[in-house]
């Protein structure tokens, strides 16, 4: 069963932790994990134009929590699968959760609104870091009358102990989709996406029915501790990879990360970017261990003068990124699927240029298991 809808949320952090929090106002309180002494922090929502309105609290969990002094976590039974879970909650018969919280992660000039989403589960719809839950917002799908709308996908953006820490929720970044008419410029709610807009637009309490979960080419391979990982992402594609950092940097579980993860991020502009104070603490923490590049395609240039995307800071660092590949680094691509072509072109070159054969060495890397791509 989920558990009763809670507009407040514990989240525990470690005293006297350097926690970077923007715009938010705090209440603590003091409680225990075994013989540590912690702080459990309670915010005011960020920015949610819902949470303005009622004055409500909402719980800012996807704000720094990051400390070298790592974060304990529960149940320690989602250590031992050998498999991840897989469809344990199929579209027939979903699962249904409730709505924790939900925070508006982007700043005023971001164009669009992307919002950070905790659900609980009640540790009934366990996961692992890179898979993704399909969720069925309410109402009729008009194509079918009668039948529940289909399923969307959503990568999930934690650990599997979830931003509270205990294993009973999980988070997703979502996009509201939202269509703009050509002609007068103008909002045109009834092409809005349904399912973004249900889940930005939900309060704390609300319920939302949930499958899965699913995927599998996107997990944390955590056979080999020394593994490097270059996470490319756009936008919202960073969900997984905020879930792989956290599991790396942030808790105190069996799998000891002593490997390079390498996050490349593309966004519109600074407001737009995703998760950042907790990416800028790891880089400050564990800067052996981590890197972190931004490409902000309407505030920074490429060298030839051109918008920064992605695949051009992929190009600006490709002797290293290459020479980790060789190494038998995993590379992981998630985002929308327009970033492919472009990256793909620019991989292909770099190739060219240091005599190597690209379709080759893509073929060598998906038969290594090296490659992994999830972009919709």
């Amino acid at each position: 069963m989920a558990h009763s809808a809670v507009s407040q949320v514990s989240v525990a952090v470690p005293i006297g932790s350097d926690i970077s929090l923007r715009k938010s106002v705090f209440k603590r309180n003091s409680i225990s994990f075994g013989e540590k002494s912690w702080a459990s922090t309670l915010s005011l929502d960020l920015k949610s134009q819902n949470a303005q309105k009622s004055n409500q609290y909402i719980v800012c969990l996807s704000v720094q929590q990051a400390s070298k002094s790592k974060v304990a976590v529960s149940p320690l039974e989602l250590e031992t699968a050998k498999d991840p879970p897989l469809h344990l909650f199929k579209p027939k018969e979903p699962y249904t959760a409730t709505i924790v919280s939900v925070e508006r992660l982007v700043g005023p000039t971001a164009p669009g609104e992307t919002c950070h989403i905790v659900i609980d589960h009640g540790g009934n719809v366990p996961y692992w870091e890179g898979q993704s839950y399909g969720i069925i917002p309410p109402g009729e799908n008009p194509k079918k009358p009668g039948s529940p709308h289909n399923v969307r996908l959503y990568s999930i953006a934690s650990s599997r102990y979830g931003d509270a820490f205990d294993g009973k929720t999980a988070s997703l970044c979502v996009r509201r989709a939202v269509y703009y008419d050509r002609q007068t410029g103008m909002e045109d709610p009834s092409k809005s996406g349904v399912c973004s807009n249900f889940l930005c637009n939900s309060k704390p309490g609300d319920k939302v029915q949930i499958t899965g979960p699913s995927g599998k080419i996107m997990l944390l391979p955590e056979d080999n501790p020394n593994a490097n990982h270059i996470m490319i992402a756009t936008g919202t594609g960073v969900a997984p990879f905020r879930g792989y950092l956290r599991r790396m940097f942030m808790e105190d579980v069996t799998f000891k990360f002593r490997g390079l993860a390498w996050l490349f991020l593309g966004v519109a502009n600074n407001d737009s970017l995703l998760y950042d104070d907790e990416f800028t603490k790891y880089l400050q923490d564990y800067p052996d261990h981590f890197r972190y590049d931004r490409a902000l395609s309407r505030e920074q240039k490429n060298k030839s003068g051109g918008k920064m995307y992605v695949q051009d800071k992929i190009e600006e660092y490709s002797d290293e990124i290459f020479k980790l590949l060789d190494d038998g680094a995993h590379i992981y691509f998630c985002g929308l699927k327009g970033m492919m072509p472009g990256i793909q072109e620019t991989l292909k070159r770099v190739a060219e240029q240091r005599g190597e054969n690209w379709d080759e060495k893509l073929s060598q890397l998906k038969k290594n298991k090296q490659w992994h791509v999830e972009v919709y």
